[in-house]
């Protein structure tokens, strides 16, 4: 397999794959100690693990299930939208903001009934955040960078062989390799800071969610979705390379502050109707 053979690993590979990885653990249990030790009495740990498993549940398993179908087995469905990029980016923002968002919705709604109040609503969004970094980002993170310890070494069939690389594989596992060997500092900075803002994206639409399912808003849910959906447009076109990445972190920063934003609004007006009534 010679097209393994000239990758080199970069000197800051290692280094920033290793930092990146301790940041990704980092950043939940930050969010969840800050906020679980600001509003103490008013949060329950209940609500970070149905935010947890409502993530699993509508984006690893059922989202996840619709995508075997429609992206990754061969038929003609699949065909239409692999080969078509109108229809990939729609698909893929659509998807991800009906999927994450309902469920969002049917388990603050219909599951967590008790102790309702915006203190949880942001548990809640910490839990569905910080599970996705946890479960999605985290291990990829730690395969690149056990990938640059391998090839650093400078055995590469040791390397390949613990990597259970072999002909009928290498072609998929190249691209992991050369991502690995070519990650620096300036990929782990976007990486986090994209984490970063993916932990407010969740936390604020949480809060956009449950105020609409607290005060019987309908819109709410459709205004999350297609927030969700505005959020994912930039980084399903990059998928595409139709734009660049630095476009991807601006993007990103924008649509996070104006989600942030409006689920602030949100959040003072449900203090102040809890405050009303507890008077």
């Amino acid at each position: 397999m010679t097209e393994f053979e000239n990758i080199v690993i970069g000197k800051s590979a290692i280094p920033s794959l290793a930092i990146t990885v301790i940041l990704m653990i980092a950043i939940p249990i930050i969010f969840f100690v800050c906020w679980r030790k600001k509003q103490k009495q008013q949060t329950k740990i209940g609500y970070l693990i149905a935010g947890a498993v409502g993530f699993i549940v509508s984006a690893r398993v059922l989202e996840l299930g619709v995508h075997l179908v429609c992206i990754v087995a061969d038929n003609p469905v699949s065909r239409f939208i692999n080969g078509n990029t109108v229809a990939f980016v729609l698909y893929g923002i659509i998807m991800a903001g009906v999927f994450e968002e309902c469920g969002r919705y049917i388990v603050l709604k219909y599951i967590m009934k008790k102790n309702r109040t915006p203190e949880n609503a942001v548990m809640y969004g910490i839990g569905h955040g910080g599970i996705e970094i946890l479960a999605v980002l985290l291990p990829s993170m730690i395969l690149y960078l056990v990938i640059a310890v391998l090839f650093s070494a400078g055995n590469i069939e040791n390397a390949l062989s613990t990597l259970n690389i072999a002909e009928d594989t290498a072609a998929a596992a190249l691209p992991s390799v050369e991502a690995a060997a070519a990650f620096d500092y300036a990929m782990m900075a976007m990486n986090v800071l994209e984490r970063l803002f993916a932990m407010l994206l969740h936390i604020g639409l949480t809060v956009v969610v449950y105020y609409g399912v607290c005060n019987a808003k309908k819109a709410c849910l459709p205004i999350a979705i297609l927030l969700h959906m505005l959020m994912d447009t930039f980084p399903a076109l990059y998928q595409r390379t139709l734009v660049p990445l630095w476009s991807v972190e601006v993007w990103a920063a924008l649509w996070t502050a104006i989600i942030v934003f409006i689920a602030v609004k949100l959040y003072r007006k449900m203090k102040v109707s809890s405050s009303a009534e507890s008077v």
